[in-house]
Order: structure tokens, then sequence, then C-alpha cells
């Protein structure tokens, strides 16, 4: 069963928007929709830019016959204008290996926009890199081997070279367990991916059992790279939890800082999580319960961040914390 963790609270540092209700739900969809989440978030041109997870045609069990990746655009982000149709569809990838697209993260390198998504595939899942000028055409540059999955660029090329986080999760050399921790690849081209290594495994994080793995792509901080990440504990004896027949994990958010010039370096990690599930709306409502799943992370001039997560894999919501706070948990100075 593993170690439990049934006291986790999040850091006061953050701020809960409108004590944590969304900003984005199935209300606000033009299309079918039903459960709103994972979302990427990020600033582009002046604009802020969501591109978010839509899972529709829920079987009444635990799986939904339709996702599609939806856009969203705002002045201020917080009010988001939804798009009239999905940005990006299993149709569009052209590929009919393909069954479902989903999990998208945005990340700006050199005023272009790319996406990293995954695939459900016939033959595992795929993680996805591509690029968008216009958010009306995808060019998808590659598609990792099965099964990895919650990829993030690095917002500049470090030593030259593109780099990303990614969490490959296998199974079959885990004894057929969850046990997935967090790895860094470099590219020369976005296209062609190696220099595979671990940078976090499970057991370096002190309130995870499960697994971990990517949350929101990395910013550019004076003292490091920062970078949100999703952590989870399990715990058998959680029973009904949300739509399901059972669900018994817990995902919380937590934060690392990475050196500047060697990225594959964690140079300071908050002991505790940045966010966790808390209160009745975190803990007990939605499709899944307990679940924080962070996809965007913006820095405001101002100093502010905004982070963007998905709540119980059904609504997405935003907090706010100060971009130096962060930064000082990691290195504990808070």
């Amino acid at each position: 069963m593993g170690k439990m963790f049934p006291e986790l609270k999040s850091s006061p540092v953050i701020t809960r928007y409108r004590g944590g209700k969304p900003v984005l739900s199935k209300k606000n969809i033009p299309y079918d929709a039903e459960c709103i989440f994972n979302a990427g978030v990020t600033k582009f041109r002046g604009k802020y830019v969501m591109v978010f997870r839509n899972d529709s045609q829920f079987n009444g069990i635990s799986r939904f016959g339709k996702c599609v990746i939806g856009i969203a655009f705002s002045e201020d982000g917080i009010h988001w204008d939804v798009q009239d149709k999905p940005f990006l569809t299993v149709e569009d990838m052209n590929d009919p290996d393909v069954k479902r697209v989903y999990d998208p993260r945005l990340t700006v390198i050199d005023d272009r926009c790319y996406l990293c998504f995954a695939v459900d595939t016939n033959h595992g899942v795929r993680g996805g890199v591509a690029v968008t000028d216009d958010f009306k055409t995808v060019e998808v540059l590659s598609l990792t081997v099965p099964d990895n999955r919650n990829m993030v660029l690095f917002p500049e090329k470090v030593d030259g070279k593109y780099v990303r986080l990614e969490r490959p999760f296998p199974v079959y050399s885990r004894g057929g367990k969850d046990r997935f921790d967090i790895w860094m690849s470099k590219s020369p081209d976005l296209r062609y991916w190696g220099e595979a290594e671990l940078l976090l495994g499970v057991e370096h994080v002190p309130y995870a059992n499960d697994k971990i793995g990517p949350g929101a792509p990395p910013i550019k901080t004076k003292e490091g790279w920062l970078v949100l990440f999703h952590t989870v504990d399990k715990d058998t004896e959680r029973e009904k939890n949300g739509w399901e027949p059972k669900w018994q994990k817990r995902y919380c958010v937590g934060v690392m800082l990475l050196d500047l010039e060697n990225p594959s370096k964690v140079i300071g990690m908050y002991k505790e999580p940045l966010i966790a599930p808390e209160g009745d709306y975190e803990e007990n409502e939605g499709f899944r319960t307990n679940v924080i799943f962070p996809g965007g992370l913006i820095a405001e001039e101002d100093g502010t961040a905004k982070i963007y997560y998905g709540l119980n894999d059904t609504v997405e919501c935003m907090a706010t914390a100060k971009v130096q706070d962060l930064v000082d948990l990691c290195l504990g100075r808070l």
C-alpha cells in the first residue's frame, strides 16, 4: 500500500482565485463538453492563450467517448473567450493509429508557439511536439515511441539545444505497477530527441509514493529554472470518490528549481506540496476527487505568478503567488 500522507496542505504563499472556483468549465464551451481540464496556458503576442482538454460522451462508469483540445483567448488571463471549434482533434492528426488527443501544454520560443500533447494510439501512448503561428494550422514536428507523455518544453535553448521534461511510464520493468519519474531529453531541432537522463525520481519527493511527472513548462528566473510538477500518492483504503466506482489517488503540485546552465541539476525543491487538495469542493466534487494538476505558469511583469491547474479532471482553475516566494520555497528561505 505504501506510505500514506493524510495531512497534506497547500503552501500559504498560494492564493486560489475565487477561493478555488473555476476560470473555465463546461458551461463556457459552445460545443459538446463534459470535463474541461489540464490546460496549457501562455502569453503570445500580447494575449493569453489557453488550450484545454475537453472530454465528453461519458459512459456512466469511467470512460469518455470523445476527447478534443479546445482553445480560448483572454486579455487578462481570467476571463476567457472560447472559440467556436476545437483546436486539435483526432481527425487533425491524419493518422489512423491515433484514437485520442489530449493534455496540451504551450511554450513560446522565439516568437513561435509550441504545443506538447499526448495521443492514445492502438499501440500505446505517445507524446507529441507541434508548432503553430496562428492557432489555426498546426504542424506536428515529432512523436515519441510508446509510452511517454506529460512533456513540456523550456522556453529557450540551453547550451544550443532545445530541452524538454517528460514522463515515460515503464510498467513491465516496474513489476506492473505505477512508479513513474521525471526525465529530461534534448534536441537540436525539436524533431530528433536524445541525451535522455533521469531528473527527479518518485523517491526524491517526500509526499509522493506512486508517481511524479512534469506539469507546467518551466519559467526562467535569475536564480534558476522554476518548474511546477505533479505528484501522486495512493492509498488503497480510499474507496468511492467522484463518478468512478473507486479512485484511490491524490494529485498535488510540487515546485523545484533547476540550474540555469545545467538544467539536469536540481538546485532546490520544496519538500511539501505547493498546492494540495483542500476543502469540500476539491476533496469531494467532480469526475475524480483530490486531483490538482498544473499545466500553465506565467510570470507577470509585477512579479506575480499565475498558476493554471486542472481540478478533479473536471474544471480549470487558477492560483497566484509571488515568483520570488516560489523560488524562496525551493531554496529553503521560507
